[in-house]
């Protein structure tokens, strides 16, 4: 718990079993049903996100030691029936994020794209994995990320953070942890050679007492220490919370915010799309295309990145991206899916514009994204605002960090 206890109320994790689809446009109702996966004849508009049955539901966990502490403007996150956040877990899960003896060649981790003092991105337009070869995308902040909808910038088919951990753990195209049929054993090997990994496994996943790691309790474990990366403590969420007020600049900044559509995508509490918590009872699974590019006059993006198209191969998918967060957006630059914008500035001036390029004039564009007159002051309004949202304690906090003693310098 922290020193902010008193004034969050705690979330039991005894909740009513909630079991729902997530879908694009239309929303339907609660079903219990296992969905298939999305297929090319699908488009991101009438996508229902695959789910096995316990993965999206929420069932009751009396027996788990964890507790959400969380403001009252936010309910807690969906957890996987069959991943119930323990203490354990979370802690065996830190670790496991911090070691590069989970890539191949060992030497990469989760945690070398995902920084936190960098809000767990990694300063990157293009992320680069254990073999050194570029991602076509820039490394995603994992602030609330249990709070998504979806992962990645443009898969609706990933509807949960395990399902999302097995890209960058075995993906080929392109290699980022670089984990294969060849080395897939000697990694787990070098797990079980360590002597403090057993205990760990034993507490996380008591069914084993023997703590022996498997794939299957890795990919639970971390995925439960990117859960309980929480941001709750930015200037955003001190003022809400009536422990401090905006200046005049940053106060007119959230009402430009407001007014100018900016929160049509980039939505509060978590001020990015596809929020999904306990209480959502309809979920929005929706992209959008930032006109960014137009290649061919059609709308084309780069065929390196052309967005959900790759998913569900519509036409009308080209250039369609998930909103993200803009909590701690101040610390995340370079911006958009590519890393192709550099500062805050210009990406309002991108938005101000009405896109970028001929991006403006694509016809796959946003209807939301149309050109705005704002002032100078504006900008350093919307600026200082968009820096409310920055988190410094979430970025310093000792439970994020790296557990794993550093290495002694070379004299």
């Amino acid at each position: 718990m922290t020193a902010l206890s008193c004034l969050r109320p705690v979330w039991p994790l005894a909740l009513a079993v909630v079991t729902v689809v997530v879908t694009g446009c239309q929303r339907q109702p609660a079903a219990t049903s296992e969905v298939a996966p999305a297929t090319p004849a699908a488009s991101a508009s009438e996508i229902t996100a695959p789910a096995s049955s316990p993965a999206s539901t929420v069932q009751a966990q009396a027996a788990s030691d964890w507790t959400w502490d969380l403001p009252d403007y936010l309910p807690p996150p969906r957890v996987p029936a069959d991943n119930p956040m323990t203490q354990a877990k979370v802690a065996l899960g830190r670790y496991l994020f911090y070691d590069t003896r989970l890539s191949g060649n060992g030497t990469q981790a989760c945690a070398t794209c995902h920084l936190q003092k960098l809000a767990f991105t990694d300063g990157r337009a293009h992320g680069l994995g254990a073999t050194g070869q570029a991602h076509p995308r820039s490394p995603m902040a994992l602030g609330n990320v249990g709070w998504n909808a979806t992962y990645t910038w443009a898969n609706p088919a990933l509807i949960t953070l395990e399902r999302q951990m097995t890209n960058p753990l075995f993906g080929e195209t392109p290699v980022e942890m670089g984990v294969n049929d060849r080395n897939v054993k000697q990694i787990l090997q070098r797990l079980a050679d360590d002597p403090a990994y057993a205990p760990r496994f034993a507490a996380a996943f008591p069914q084993d007492p023997a703590g022996r790691p498997t794939w299957d309790h890795i990919v639970k474990a971390v995925s439960s220490f990117e859960r309980a990366l929480i941001t709750t403590n930015s200037k955003y969420d001190q003022v809400r919370q009536g422990r401090a007020r905006y200046t005049a600049a940053e106060a007119r900044g959230y009402a430009l915010f407001k007014s100018a559509d900016c929160i049509q995508c980039h939505q509060e509490p978590n001020f990015g799309g596809q929020f999904l918590s306990v209480a959502t009872v309809k979920p929005d699974v929706s992209f959008h295309n930032k006109g960014l590019y137009n290649l061919d006059g059609q709308g084309a993006y780069p065929a390196e990145s052309p967005g959900v198209i790759e998913i569900t191969g519509k036409a009308s998918d080209m250039g369609m991206y998930r909103a993200p967060t803009l909590r701690n957006i101040e610390l995340t630059a370079p911006y958009m899916h590519d890393g192709s914008v550099a500062t805050l500035g210009e990406v309002i001036d991108l938005y101000a514009a009405g896109g970028r390029g001929a991006g403006k004039d694509s016809p796959l564009k946003s209807p939301l994204l149309r050109p705005r007159h704002f002032s100078a002051q504006d900008r350093t309004d919307l600026i200082a605002f968009l820096k409310t949202l920055t988190d410094h304690q979430f970025i310093r906090d000792p439970r994020y960090s790296d557990p794993f003693p550093a290495a002694p310098k070379k004299s």
